[in-house]
């Protein structure tokens, strides 16, 4: 499996769905709370291109937040992905 990263906040809403979506699926996840560190928030802003959060990334490549993650798994695309 790819390995996934997202960028998250401890009270976002989209990022515990994002994240509760990778777990229903058994996806392990490094997680980047970004919060209470304005650096990696900049880093995350520069990676992504949006400053929003959650940011994901799977093998490397961005797929964007929460909406769009759930959108890849809609269209049955997430797993190929993960995979």
């Amino acid at each position: 499996m790819k390995p996934v990263e997202i960028y998250t906040t401890q009270t976002c809403p989209y990022c515990i769905a994002a994240k509760a979506l990778l777990k229903k699926k058994g996806v392990a996840y490094t997680e980047i709370d970004v919060g209470a560190n304005p650096a990696l928030r900049v880093a995350m802003t520069e990676r992504a291109g949006r400053r929003s959060v959650p940011q994901i990334f799977i093998g490397g490549v961005h797929v964007g937040g929460c909406d769009d993650l759930h959108a890849l798994d809609h269209a049955c695309k997430l797993d190929p992905m993960l995979a």
